[in-house]
């Protein structure tokens, strides 16, 4: 399958340098890391305070403006006529389609590790306890995939080809994951696995990231907000007053469901299984090196037909 490609004049050395995937990568990080200097003061001076709806909203805009960034990126540095990765045709039914695996992957994690003595259910809270998950959940949702699936993933695909681009996403999302509150090694390891590799599958498939948005999106907030569990090491209250007990490989600790072995089993297996569903449908992208081999074969062959 070929990949997203900038635009690149032929004649230019200044754009196949900018076009180089190191440097453009680095300008796409550049650009959202300025992109988010620029947000998120005027998002902490709106009056929102945390976990309620005005949060969600302010949350939902700070995501719309990394999507602007991202698009501005694409036009004027990738000098691509059109965002492809949010294109409007077929995105509400992606961006569905993302939310109900979501929560159904969630749950079927949070389903083991209750039958395995795990997870009880001991109340309810209100249901406004859950906004502030679903404003975690929105940003984080947004802004990771557009980073890690969008660009970092996206680039290097265009590069190395899929599978090596798979692995170092896969690995850069695990480890930025060790920042957070009681990370650990395995916590990392597990992100890595099953989020790492099911997102990227997930984007492979699609080509799009409606999909993806809505798969982590989903994921969080039915961890936090509806299960009650911490966000990968961030807890917050949801729906359900859980009591969580058991060996941290169970549970995930206090790093939260993420980290546990039941969890990493059903992504996992889910993500792979989207892997063998892209090959089948051709949407494994070559390496850079082995694409321009098989057009010098080509060209060779017709040349000598002729």
């Amino acid at each position: 399958m070929p990949p997203i490609l900038p635009v690149t004049p032929p004649n230019s050395r200044l754009w196949r340098v900018i076009h180089f995937p190191l440097v453009l990568l680095a300008i796409g990080v550049a650009l959202l890391f300025g992109a988010g200097a620029l947000i998120q003061p005027a998002a902490n001076a709106l009056p929102a305070k945390p976990g309620t709806i005005a949060a969600c909203a302010v949350a939902l805009l700070v995501a719309v403006g990394f999507a602007a960034a991202y698009a501005v990126f694409v036009r004027f540095v990738e000098r691509r006529p059109r965002v492809a990765e949010f294109a409007v045709p077929g995105a509400g039914r992606e961006l569905l389609g993302g939310i109900a695996l979501g929560f159904l992957l969630f749950s079927a994690a949070i389903g083991l590790i209750a039958l395995l003595g795990g997870y009880r259910i001991l109340g309810t809270n209100p249901p406004a306890a859950m906004l502030a998950a679903l404003a975690v959940s929105i940003f984080s949702g947004v802004v990771a995939e557009i980073a890690l699936r969008g660009l970092f993933f996206r680039i290097l695909e265009s590069w190395l080809g899929s599978w090596i681009a798979l692995a170092l996403s896969a690995a850069l999302f695990g480890a930025l994951h060790l920042a957070n509150p009681n990370a650990t090694a395995f916590a990392a390891i597990a992100i890595a696995l099953e989020a790492g590799v099911m997102l990227a599958a997930v984007y492979m498939l699609t080509r799009r990231l409606w999909a993806a948005i809505g798969l982590h999106a989903m994921w969080n907030f039915t961890q936090g907000g509806i299960y009650g569990i911490a966000i990968s090491g961030f807890s917050a209250p949801g729906l359900i007053r859980p009591a969580v007990s058991g060996p941290a490989w169970l549970t995930g600790g206090a790093f939260g469901a993420e980290a546990s072995v039941p969890a990493l089993l059903v992504c996992l297996a889910f993500g792979v299984a989207l892997l063998r569903l892209a090959v089948r449908r051709g949407r494994i992208v070559a390496p850079a090196w082995r694409r321009r081999a098989a057009v010098q074969s080509a060209e060779l062959g017709a040349g000598e037909q002729e």
